[in-house]
């Protein structure tokens, strides 16, 4: 069984909530907190998202792990403490617990906000009998803190940011992220990078607006949520999700696009939010990179570039970082 440390108060999460939508739906343009997509719906939705032929991030990161594991761990110090900021379903920790059999007992921490990905990794994790699991519902910085105070005096951790997760920072703060992640390691502790690369515009647009219509469910539900914990009035139908392509600033951006002039009530959040016909809501942002860019923003936040590995059909990339 995965072990999982204590989580926040649920009136805390609430309050929390409450007031980042009440102050982000007051900014122009009005905007929400990707990490509020990820509630049980959501990450239940995301796991599809990562099943859809054109969402391919998935399946190329799996390509890399699959084949370059090995490498991928070699010359990392025992014991090892992996630590995965974002765990989802576990697979992707999976590939590279599975590369260490031939090593002592591993530990393994799990971050995420969300308990469904924690549930779904303790599902995936369950059948490795040389690891040790600990779950932290947590944000990304607070569980690191954690999974650091808690490994060993001797042990080597791996910090795993994998999926296309650093796209969803704006350079300065993907920068800052970077730099406090270097921070809570020691020499010879490593990080594992993944970053979706600059690729066809049309590919990227189906990959964030699919066909069925899953990531539109996904960006949604968004409102579903405030409805539910905040007792507001979204009409879902009044809203239509659309997938955007930022040339200058390269990153694709998510919006919710009021279909007409309305107003709508957010009880807990203590406002009332006017929309004009055609206003948006900026749900996510998913910057996208070359692959040179990825090598310069680890070593300028303290890191040493050992290797690079690039799926060239999906245009992925996977990059282990070494703190000196």
């Amino acid at each position: 069984m995965i072990e999982t440390s204590a989580a926040a108060p649920p009136v805390e999460a609430v309050t929390d909530f409450a007031r980042d939508v009440r102050r982000d739906l007051a900014l122009t343009p009005k905007q929400l907190q990707s990490k509020y997509l990820y509630n049980a719906l959501g990450s239940c939705l995301f796991e599809a998202i990562c099943r859809l032929p054109w969402y391919r991030i998935t399946r190329a990161e799996g390509r890399l792990l699959s084949r370059w594991a090995d490498q991928m761990v070699a010359g990392l110090g025992e014991p090892l403490t992996l630590v995965e900021l974002g765990c989802g379903s576990g697979e992707k920790v999976a590939m590279l617990a599975e590369s260490l059999r031939s090593r002592r007992r591993i530990s393994v921490h799990l971050i995420d906000i969300s308990p469904v990905a924690l549930e779904l990794s303790e599902r995936t994790l369950g059948r490795l009998e040389h690891i040790s699991v600990m779950g932290h519902r947590a944000t990304y910085e607070e569980g690191l803190r954690r999974a650091a105070a808690e490994r060993g005096s001797a042990a080597t951790m791996l910090v795993l940011f994998l999926g296309s997760n650093i796209g969803n920072f704006d350079p300065p703060a993907a920068h800052d992220f970077l730099t406090e992640i270097r921070g809570a390691l020691r020499p010879g502790d490593a990080l594992l990078l993944g970053a979706d690369l600059v690729k066809p515009v049309g590919d990227l647009i189906a990959a964030y607006d699919d066909p069925l219509g899953v990531t539109a469910a996904f960006n949604k539900n968004l409102l579903l949520r405030i409805n539910r914990e905040l007792l507001a009035d979204f009409d879902l139908a009044g809203f239509d999700h659309r997938a955007a392509w930022n040339e200058e600033e390269r990153r694709i951006e998510m919006h919710l696009v009021s279909r007409r002039e309305q107003t709508v009530s957010i009880p807990r959040a203590g406002c009332t939010v006017a929309f004009a016909a055609g206003e948006f809501i900026w749900t996510e942002s998913s910057y996208k990179y070359r692959p040179e860019e990825i090598v310069a923003q680890g070593e300028q936040a303290g890191f040493r570039s050992r290797q690079q590995w690039i799926d060239a059909k999906a245009r992925f990339s996977l990059t282990l970082f070494v703190a000196d």
